[in-house]
């Protein structure tokens, strides 16, 4: 689990198919210290298992999946991308929780500045479209962020300065492909009211609601 607080900047040195999956290395902009083999990190957004490491770089396999549902397969040499270390116990929470798990890929339709900060117009299709609420909480890859406004088929979310500065998203341009996480609690709400009995006063009582 993360918050889509990004830590720093990694620096893609190789991207190597291994059939349908990938073995990705990465140049850390982040202390690797308290990261052992088996630790997760997110690259972009996405969950990857640390399988080794020296004191500046990782390396991590990534799955089919992993490669179908992302950007991560496109990546090339020289790339910068968003890391962040695994939320610890106690730590502390300045976004909202991300699980690392992408849903889709999503394009930036336009980029404005406006009194200093990054407003990002991104078009996204009707399954990401549902789980996404004005004011609410989207990760860009693996950057917490807030929807500030909703349209069809687009959201916008407004970057301050020091946000785009500390990560990747600031190189994006107008037709680029992002990485979309939407918050998992409206999964949850989705899963509940699609039950056969579906959320009533009885529901609410059973699970300590009430």
């Amino acid at each position: 689990m993360f918050t889509g607080i990004v830590e720093g900047l990694g620096k893609i040195k190789r991207l190597t198919m291994k059939g349908a999956d990938a073995v990705l290395e990465i140049e850390s902009g982040i202390s690797l210290v308290d990261v052992n083999i088996g630790d997760s990190i997110a690259v972009n957004g996405a969950c990857l298992t640390v399988t080794s490491k020296t004191e500046k770089t990782f390396i991590a396999d990534v799955s089919a999946e992993s490669l179908s549902k992302t950007t991560l397969q496109h990546l090339k040499s020289g790339e910068k991308v968003n890391l962040e270390k695994s939320l610890r116990v106690g730590g502390f929470v300045g976004g909202h929780f991300v699980l690392g798990h992408v849903d889709g890929t999503a394009r930036i339709l336009s980029r404005t500045q406006k009194s200093g900060s990054l407003i990002l117009a991104v078009e996204m299709d009707e399954k990401l479209a549902r789980y996404i609420v004005e004011k609410g909480s989207v990760a860009i890859d693996g950057v917490s962020l807030t929807v500030n406004k909703l349209e069809k088929g687009r959201f916008y979310v407004n970057m301050i300065p020091h946000t785009a500065a500390v990560t990747a998203l600031e190189a994006r341009k107008e037709g680029d492909w992002v990485n979309i996480e939407t918050d998992v609690l409206g999964k949850y709400v989705e899963k509940l009211l699609q039950t056969p009995r579906g959320i009533d006063k009885g529901f609410l009582e059973e699970h300590g609601f009430l």
